[in-house]
């Protein structure tokens, strides 16, 4: 018999002070990402909560549950719920708290992925990772799957701030001969959490076979991407929900781009004029129009009568 997912959470909750810390390290990553939990495999899972897949064994044991299946079932069962009920089923009052429940755990989360952006990485850190994008000669954002809007942010932001930068895109399965064109003068910046993208992680080790810097914005220094790269930029993506939270990876970029922008100099507030006034010659930016002057109607004079 399946646990209802609410119990699974309560054993979690209940039980954790009581965990050691390698069984508190498994419990709260269980706890953040139910569904990678109802989806992954346990090496997968284990692979992403950074302990072993006997770790993940022991935590449904120290649960009161008799396997890990057992531990993520319930998982499962609460995403296919969630899915079933797409059109609306639930009765309005149950689906308000439900809904206000997890929009305040929601507010939670992301406000801690918020301050991970800064907690995590120390402004030296932000700064030598500013400074190598500024002096690669080109430099190319690599984001998959989920990860793809915040690389389409980085290198939209980083394109106003220099020139030589590209956005590497699957259009026509280009992505990876851009990768593979990069060279040791150049700077690779990719982005992933877990579970991370297969892709990406392959990528990254072909360019470093051949001496290709990387900056990697990932979620955990044990991560294939930190583990790889020459500088590596943290965020958390804690979510009370079945998908992981972007707002970290986000809020990171945009401090990322901040220190660009700062450490450019003159050069970076040549090329915002340039691009700026650019824009505004081509009338990209919308515009209230006046409204049309009406003419004057003029009143037709009136004959004089001839006497």
């Amino acid at each position: 018999m399946t646990l209802p997912y609410q119990h699974l959470t309560h054993l979690l909750d209940s039980r954790f002070e009581h965990l050691s810390p390698e069984l508190q390290r498994a419990a709260r990553w269980v706890r953040d990402h139910p569904a990678e939990l109802g989806l992954q495999s346990m090496r997968q899972s284990a692979h992403a909560a950074s302990v072993s897949p006997a770790t993940m064994t022991r935590l449904a044991r120290a649960l009161g549950l008799d396997s890990f299946e057992a531990m993520r079932r319930p998982s499962m069962a609460a995403f296919a719920l969630s899915v079933a009920r797409g059109a609306g089923t639930q009765d309005a009052p149950a689906a308000v708290l439900a809904v206000d429940a997890t929009l305040g755990r929601m507010r939670q989360s992301q406000a801690g992925n918020l301050a991970s952006a800064y907690d995590r990485n120390p402004s030296p850190q932000l700064r030598a990772a500013a400074q190598s994008i500024l002096a690669a000669r080109d430099v190319i954002f690599l984001g998959l799957r989920a990860s793809f809007g915040i690389a389409y942010h980085l290198h939209y932001s980083c394109d106003w701030l220099r020139p030589g930068v590209r956005l590497a895109t699957d259009a026509g399965g280009a992505w990876g001969d851009q990768v593979l064109a990069l060279t040791p003068e150049d700077l690779l910046v990719v982005v992933s959490q877990a579970p991370y993208t297969r892709q990406t992680v392959e990528a990254v080790q072909a360019v470093r076979q051949r001496q290709v810097p990387v900056l990697a914005l990932t979620d955990s220094p044990l991560s294939p991407l930190a583990r790889l790269a020459q500088q590596s930029l943290l965020f958390e993506a804690a979510s009370p929900t079945f998908f992981h939270s972007m707002a970290g990876a986000q809020a990171l970029a945009e401090a990322l781009m901040a220190c660009v922008a700062e450490q450019g100099g003159l050069a970076v507030k040549k090329r915002l004029t340039e691009r700026q006034q650019s824009l505004q010659h081509a009338h990209a930016y919308w515009e209230k129009q006046a409204p049309p002057r009406s003419e004057p109607v003029s009143t037709p004079s009136t004959p004089t009568s001839r006497l």
